[in-house]
């Protein structure tokens, strides 16, 4: 008998013919995917999602008659399938609330001119694809209900509230520093893990948040965008040479690192952006760097605090060694309920983590640490 895995099926959703045929061809290129149905809207799409039992399905928002987003609430209530949203840059925010009500991930959506976009776009269509075999699907519906249960906590937050009453950021204001900062590592799954360990926290908790989220560079705004909407605290994409406040959450640019540097009076920490090093022997750059932001914090010792969220790979377990070695303390997402497990699994396997816990008890874990600084 062969143990060559069956092909994954796969069903495309896009309202644009030439973006159908286009996606199509992309899946079909790879060498063990299937396309086994295309629809043209939600209506069509869930019917067919019924009737063929895709294992992935890629996804467009903005479509007739049933939206991408009402496809993806009725979809993973009743049958949680790995869904990809195909997304155009002009609407990137649409990408966080898909992927809030349980979409696995967002590749950009194809332009009709040839581009070397588009190989870098068939490229990441496959990386995303190749995924799906390592995923628990069930884990991004129950991800997406824990996640409606702690927004709805904020719900009427006065915080929040103001902020929408003042217009678009910036809104940059002077602040207490932090007692402590917490630098979070994800990526698979990694933006509604973000905002579900955010959201747990109060608003008045003395403590400034850096994140490092693998996602592609025209994103990472609309990312901060979408948290800075739902969230009691101010959340920005990284500005070069910003010291760090209480309430402040920071986004590192995708296409850059983020670092903390400690001034001349030792506090608080100051945000730096900073170039990607070129990988020694070549090989992919990995942007946002995990292990670049917790390297970073080692300097400021026990009033640090690292977490390493759901994602592939190892990316912040090397950081976090050295962060801990120096009196940072260690968090990881428990793998048994990640998305993806390997980020979290590798920090846990090399030994360096003090505290494995759920993303509900990560916010608990958070306060008590930010809570036993002293002031």
């Amino acid at each position: 008998m062969s143990d060559t895995p069956a092909p994954l099926r796969a069903l495309v959703v896009d309202d644009s013919a030439y973006n159908r045929q286009t996606i199509t061809a992309m899946l079909e290129a790879l060498p063990d995917v299937q396309v086994v149905g295309r629809a043209m809207n939600g209506k069509e799409a869930l019917k067919l999602a019924f009737e063929l039992d895709p294992d992935v399905i890629t996804l467009d928002l903005e479509m007739p008659e049933m939206d991408g987003f009402a496809f993806l609430r009725l979809l993973m209530h009743k049958r949680p399938t790995p869904v990809i949203v195909v997304s155009g840059y002009s609407a990137r925010e649409n990408v966080f609330r898909a992927l809030e009500l349980g979409a696995m991930d967002f590749v950009a959506k194809p332009r009709r001119d040839i581009s070397p976009d588009l190989k870098e776009i068939e490229a990441e269509l496959g990386r995303k694809v190749a995924l799906v075999r390592r995923l628990q699907v069930v884990r991004l519906r129950d991800r997406a209900r824990s996640l409606a249960a702690a927004v709805d906590r904020h719900a009427g937050d006065p915080a929040i509230e103001a902020k929408r009453d003042a217009g678009p950021p910036p809104r940059r204001r002077e602040g207490a520093p932090p007692r402590a900062v917490l630098a979070i590592a994800s990526s698979t799954g990694g933006p509604p893990a973000v905002q579900q360990l955010l959201a747990g926290l109060p608003a008045d908790l003395p403590l400034a948040v850096v994140v490092a989220q693998h996602m592609p560079a025209r994103f990472t705004t609309a990312f901060a965008q979408r948290l800075d909407k739902v969230l009691p605290f101010e959340v920005f994409e990284a500005i070069d040479g910003h010291p760090l406040r209480a309430g402040d959450v920071v986004i590192a640019p995708g296409a850059s690192n983020v670092e903390l540097e400690r001034p001349a009076a030792g506090w608080p920490p100051v945000v730096r952006v900073v170039a990607p090093a070129v990988p020694k022997g070549g090989g992919p750059i990995l942007t946002p760097s995990g292990d670049h932001l917790f390297r970073s914090l080692a300097v400021f010792g026990d009033r640090a605090c690292v977490a390493v969220l759901t994602g592939m790979g190892s990316d912040g377990r090397d950081g976090a060694r050295e962060a801990h070695a120096r009196g940072a303390h260690v968090l990881a997402e428990d793998p048994a309920s990640a998305v993806m497990p390997g980020m979290p699994h590798s920090a846990i396997e090399a030994g360096v983590v003090d505290e494995v816990l759920g993303l509900d008890e990560l916010s608990v874990a958070v306060r008590r640490f930010v809570q036993s600084r002293p002031a």
